[in-house]
């Protein structure tokens, strides 16, 4: 536990060094929904080899926070979890009674008394934490500094050999989501879910993309068909979903 508390010391001097120095930023913040969803879609894209959390899945309990939005969330984590060979993920004690209840998580799983602070750390390379240490929802800063995000994994390192081996052999799987429709995304669709998933406005994409705003409008309608969906958040999240991001 010494060492997990250091670690953890270790982690948050890090970055407070990287920001006070100036030098070297820690990382940048995302804010806004849309930000934040394309943020999440590209960690999820970018998954290959090792994906590690700190989770709290009852933190956003109690907060108004869209659902469509903890789909793509959700939709995005699942993804990155399929891609990677290596998932290690550990919650805090009083999610214990959630995780009982059914709910499910690949990969494996460790309990500890609690987290410092929630994180995403994808292939040793990038990491994402909460603004407030709490909620995604809230801002993310997305950090790239190779110092802080070693830091990073140490302290999940540290944290992992602390905590209790966590095993849901009572819990039914839950049943398959229907497989996706074998379509692929059409060739002109896919600058347009690109623009959608970077989170700038209609106005700057169709710049962007050398379209007009009536032309892009259409486009995005075209893609919202294709994706089965009216919802741009959900259209994230299907897409993601799809293996298209």
């Amino acid at each position: 536990m010494a060492e997990s508390a250091g670690s953890v010391m270790l982690a948050r001097s890090a970055m407070n060094r990287a920001v006070t120095e100036g030098q070297r930023p820690a990382g940048r913040p995302v804010r806004g929904a849309r930000r934040i969803s394309a943020a999440l879609a590209g960690l999820a894209a970018s998954t290959r080899h090792e994906l590690l959390t700190f989770d709290d899945p009852v933190a956003s309990a109690g907060f108004a926070i869209p659902e469509p939005f903890l789909e793509l969330a959700g939709a995005c984590m699942r993804a990155a979890v399929e891609r990677a060979e290596e998932v290690r993920r550990i919650v805090p004690r009083h999610a214990l009674p959630r995780l009982e209840g059914g709910l499910r998580f690949p990969g494996r799983a460790r309990l500890a008394e609690a987290i410092p602070f929630k994180m995403i750390v994808v292939d040793r390379t990038v990491a994402a934490i909460p603004l407030d240490l709490e909620l995604l929802y809230n801002g993310l800063l997305l950090i790239r500094d190779p110092v802080v995000v070693q830091t990073l994994v140490r302290t999940h390192h540290a944290s992992w050999a602390a905590a209790e081996e966590l095993t849901c052999a009572a819990a039914p799987p839950p049943p398959s989501p229907p497989p996706p429709p074998p379509c692929e995304l059409p060739s002109q669709l896919r600058p347009v879910l690109d623009a959608l998933l970077s989170g700038v406005t209609d106005e700057t994409a169709a710049a962007r993309l050398g379209m007009s705003a009536r032309t892009y409008s259409r486009r995005v309608g075209e893609l919202m068909a294709a994706l089965g969906t009216t919802s741009r958040f959900r259209a994230g999240a299907e897409a993601a979903r799809r293996g298209w991001v």
